[in-house]
């Protein structure tokens, strides 16, 4: 929701802000979610197995000791440095990746909205972490309360910023890194309150599950550079012969974001004012698609639970009804966006409707597909999905490569709404 208010206060300052702060975007969340949605897919499932094999352990405090708690608090707070780094140093190169070279008009604003972006990478990695831990605890009410007041904070400060202060996208860039820092530190305050969040001794920690899933690939490149941490690097090595064999999860999320970014940059090639309006479209449909994501990772720690302890009658019927409301809400997600779309799309296209109905008809399909995605994570059935999405992937960026020359920005989404349904059907078919 930052990122949709970021959007529309930006929007306000013209095309070529907006096509810059969409670039940035879409670069940081690019690099972001290659190590965060792993970690925060994964970390759901893991702590809810934790929780149901482990219920009567804690400690004498009455705070449940989780090596699952820890060792994913301990992997972001070292991937959120290496993207804040990366990120930070690499700006240019990363645009002229995407398409941008440094005598484009979105250049310099661009490079200058992302490197400030960097700086909010730590709180965004384990704000996604710690997220995906009261995920597992089956409590999503507390990541809804503190992201709420997060956000309400980004909505004081953008306008303040951009417009009392009259610093621009830069402005919007320092108000979306205060509410990720306000989010992760109310977040991990009320995570402490219920779990050690470090063990007394660091040797403690349990990777091999992370690792198993996809994860080893990133820690790989990231513990690497931890020289002091030795005891940790021993215990990672162990698992590394395993990871490698089984870290498809990666190439899943490899797959998705290398759709979306050819998605972006072949937008961005066209001009700011398609580059602004796809942003406009990419934000209003990742908000609300999010919300059928949030559909998807309830039902995951429900059947991670119910699958820990062999539960299978339950399992099916979580699935069963997981699957009815998620349809049903794509239904009216794609209604209630469609109808208040039109008045948005209109000031960055002359033919709103085309992108309308690629973005609002494609609500149903991203629910289904997100639900099953879900469904397959809570009975940690990830090679599955990672290989079904690998191809999905494949086949999208080729539709996407020729698609937008001949249809323009319309080929974009239609590429887009490809992949979601070859998502789907993926699911379906397992």
């Amino acid at each position: 929701m930052a990122q949709l208010m970021e959007t529309a206060y930006i929007g306000k300052l013209g095309a070529l802000e907006l096509a810059s702060a969409g670039i940035g975007v879409a670069i940081f969340n690019i690099l972001s979610k290659i190590f965060n949605i792993p970690l925060l897919r994964i970390a759901t499932s893991f702590v809810a197995e934790d929780i149901s094999k482990n219920a009567s352990k804690h400690y004498t405090s009455g705070k449940l000791e989780m090596p699952s708690v820890s060792s994913a608090l301990v992997l972001a707070a070292a991937i959120g440095t290496i993207e804040a780094l990366a990120l930070f140093l690499g700006s240019g190169l990363f645009l002229k990746l995407m398409g941008v070279s440094p005598v484009s008009p979105m250049y310099a604003s661009a490079r200058l909205f992302l490197s400030l972006r960097a700086l909010g990478a730590p709180a965004n990695v384990i704000m996604l972490a710690v997220q995906g831990i009261f995920r597992g605890f089956k409590d999503t009410k507390t990541p809804v309360l503190f992201i709420g007041l997060g956000n309400l904070s980004a909505v004081v400060l953008l306008p303040l910023l951009i417009y009392g202060f009259k610093l621009g996208i830069t402005g919007a860039a320092i108000s979306t890194i205060a509410s990720q820092y306000i989010i992760a530190i109310l977040l991990m305050w009320s995570l402490s309150k219920r779990a050690v969040l470090l063990p007394p001794k660091m040797d403690q920690l349990e990777f091999g599950g992370y690792l198993k899933s996809g994860e080893s690939m990133i820690l790989l490149v990231h513990w690497s550079v931890v020289d002091s941490w030795c005891r940790l690097l021993k215990k990672f090595f162990r698992y590394v012969s395993v990871g490698l064999q089984s870290g498809m999860l990666l190439g899943r999320t490899l797959s998705i974001l290398l759709t979306m970014t050819i998605g972006t940059s072949m937008a961005a090639r066209q001009g700011p004012t398609a580059m602004a309006a796809h942003q406009i479209c990419l934000q209003v449909w990742l908000a609300v698609s999010l919300l059928a994501d949030a559909l998807a990772v309830s039902a995951q720690a429900l059947i991670a639970s119910s699958y820990a302890i062999l539960d299978y009658t339950r399992v099916h019927k979580v699935a069963m009804f997981a699957l009815q409301i998620g349809l049903a809400s794509g239904l009216a997600l794609a209604v209630g966006l469609y109808i208040s779309f039109g008045s948005i799309a209109k000031l960055f296209t002359n033919d709103p409707q085309i992108l309308a109905a690629f973005v609002c008809a494609s609500q149903p399909v991203n629910a289904l597909a997100f639900i099953f995605d879900g469904l397959h994570y809570g009975i940690s059935d990830f090679n599955y999905v990672a290989q079904a999405t690998i191809v999905v992937g494949v086949i999208s960026s080729l539709v996407l490569l020729y698609a937008p020359r001949v249809f323009g920005l319309a080929g974009v989404w239609a590429s887009l709404t490809t992949l979601m349904g070859l998502r789907m059907a993926a699911g379906i078919l397992r």
